[in-house]
């Protein structure tokens, strides 16, 4: 059921664009928590289920062909490929530090889940739903609220436990609604015959490998002027710059889940070619070099083992 808002132009017409997620080796599904603006707030897709609470702001929402208005406390699930852009109302220049917590997992992990743990099967319907985004009410955002909060800084089992508990609240909500209209059917093929789209499926599947502009703008079928604006507008950010974020965010999954893996065997494993850029990148985008990344984790395990 659509919103009484009309969609802008920019919305109606517009692609979305396909958001990599990346989750951590060693991990079921990934925890994610960033304020606005950010690179990802925009029109996307991606084949993961995404569990999304808002935190702070007021704004306009957008889940398949539905409309709304959103508030602390927004609380929806949106289905695999299923479009959507939270727009916070804020002012120009201004920044919030924490907008909203997610959780992402993937169509294979659940369903294998559910097929070791048939105690999950109320959690299907759930699912389905969500294929058209649903809105879970004030109690129920209450209750997930704190389990969201923690998970987004767990580790090991205590993560699947907190997992398992926001299942548990939504298989039993009774303050559900859906969002996209039935006759909405979103179109993951469509969305990947924008050339943008296929130039981000290659950098996914190729996000350790070299390759130019110029190859991006080829697959995109672009002269490389027309793709480096494309992709500037649509990310948000540079081709150098985006694929250095993904690259850096892969290494960080390599230290917290291989303390044995060398920092120059992530270096090169993950797409640099030079240590010592690859120190100095790692330090612009984390604050930290790799090696006080990998300590400062190492601290936190260990206070978390004593605690």
């Amino acid at each position: 059921m659509a919103g009484g808002l009309e969609p802008s132009s920019e919305e109606e017409t517009m692609e979305p664009d396909l958001e990599v997620v990346q989750i951590r080796p060693g991990e079921s599904f990934a925890t994610k928590a960033h304020g606005y603006p950010y690179h990802t707030v925009r029109w996307h897709f991606h084949p993961e289920y995404e569990l999304h609470l808002v935190v702070a702001t007021t704004g306009r929402y957008f889940v398949g062909d539905f409309i709304g208005e959103f508030e602390p406390g927004n609380l929806v699930l949106a289905g695999p490929n299923l479009p959507h852009n939270w727009i916070s109302d804020v002012p120009k220049g201004s920044s919030i530090p924490l907008r909203c917590q997610l959780i992402q997992f993937s169509e294979n992990f659940i369903t294998d889940t559910m097929k070791v743990l048939a105690e999950l099967g109320p959690f299907d319907p759930v699912l389905e739903a969500s294929r058209r985004g649903v809105l879970f009410g004030a109690d129920t955002s209450r209750q997930v609220a704190p389990l969201m909060n923690e998970v987004q800084q767990a580790h090991g089992v205590r993560r699947i436990e907190l997992f398992m508990m926001i299942v548990g609240l939504l298989s039993r909500a009774q303050d559900a609604r859906l969002l996209a209209s039935q006759s909405y059917v979103p179109d993951p093929s469509g969305y990947m015959s924008a050339g943008i789209n296929k130039a981000l499926a290659y950098i996914r599947e190729n996000l350790t490998k070299s390759f130019e502009e110029a190859d991006l703008a080829a697959i995109a079928e672009q002269s490389t002027g027309a793709f480096s604006r494309a992709f500037r507008r649509h990310t948000g950010m540079s081709l150098v710059q985006y694929v250095k974020r993904l690259r850096i965010n892969l290494a960080c999954q390599i230290l917290m889940s291989d303390d044995h893996a060398s920092i120059t065997d992530i270096c090169f494993e993950v797409g640099f070619n030079n240590l010592s850029n690859f120190n100095r990148q790692f330090l612009a985008e984390k604050g930290m070099t790799p090696s006080r990344f990998r300590r400062l984790l190492g601290d936190n395990i260990n206070v978390a083992k004593a605690a």
